[in-house]
């Protein structure tokens, strides 16, 4: 299982809630910021996980792939994060 997805269940997150921000953070990774926070995550644990995505970007790909989401947003919200 993917360590992010992982994290998030042990924190009793709801797949719902996963997929959801998994799908904003696809379409625009600037705006699942309020939803991650919305997560009420302990802080260190918010670190934590967020040190894990910057320190190995290609997890939110694998993440994608293994919630059975478009990876091609992906591609699409990388260009306008690189872009703006």
């Amino acid at each position: 299982m993917n360590p992010i997805i992982q994290t998030l269940k042990e924190l009793n997150v709801s797949d719902e809630k996963i997929a959801e921000l998994f799908t904003q953070l696809t379409d625009n990774p600037l705006a699942a910021m309020p939803t991650i926070q919305s997560l009420g995550l302990p802080a260190d644990k918010l670190q934590a996980l967020m040190m894990t995505v910057m320190g190995n970007p290609d997890l939110i790909k694998q993440a994608v792939d293994e919630l059975g989401l478009d990876f091609s947003k992906v591609e699409q919200a990388k260009a306008k994060f690189n872009g703006s």
